[in-house]
């Protein structure tokens, strides 16, 4: 089913399905897998370059060697903007820390405040890819098999995908729009009460 609201259209999985983090388990693998590096926005990318001298501190080597050889963000196979990745594998601003869990430069920076953004929105609304046409914009929950940890603790803790991305919805979208995912939540949280 699709919900429609404002200009934009949402698959009702952001309702039904549940979803929380479990990086305990998962220890951040999304940064390391994947045909490409995470989508960026065209301003996203002038962000980081920016900051790069902030952020640069925070990188291992080989990432700091990727930004300066392709830069702050390169164009994938299917003519997307994205980061840039490691020998074809992690995230060039992927960084570990000791129990080897992987972790985001850009967003260490941020955590210390060396600048005000936290990292690429794909990054931080993940599951919800964007996708945006001329007439529209459409959220869609997407089921990455990697992250099966995330659908087990988030079914656990009976968390849906739109509450566990509070933050970064709001961040996008502003609290008003996540007011409204809140009412289509509740009425079809009722519907489904009365039809059973």
């Amino acid at each position: 089913m699709i919900i429609d609201i404002e200009d934009k259209l949402l698959s009702s999985d952001l309702f039904t399905e549940c979803f929380c983090c479990d990086y305990a388990a998962c220890a951040g693998v999304c940064c390391v897998h994947g045909d490409s590096g995470a989508p960026l926005l065209e301003e996203e990318k002038e962000i980081i370059k920016k900051n790069l001298s902030e952020i640069s501190p925070y990188l291992k080597p080989e990432g700091r060697e990727v930004v300066q050889k392709q830069g702050v963000a390169v164009i994938d196979k299917d003519g997307d903007l994205v980061t840039p990745l490691i020998n074809g594998e992690e995230c060039a601003y992927s960084v570990y820390d000791e129990e080897y869990n992987c972790l985001c430069g850009i967003e260490l920076a941020f955590f210390d405040k060396k600048n005000d953004f936290r990292k690429p929105v794909s990054c931080h609304l993940y599951p919800i890819r964007v996708k945006k046409t001329a007439e529209t914009t459409m959220l869609n929950y997407d089921q990455w098999s990697i992250c099966q940890c995330a659908r087990d603790k988030g079914n656990r803790e009976k968390i849906s995908v739109y509450k566990f991305l509070e933050e970064p919805i709001i961040r996008c979208f502003g609290k008003e729009f996540y007011k409204k995912l809140e009412k289509i939540d509740k009425i079809l949280k009722d519907n489904n009460t009365n039809n059973k």
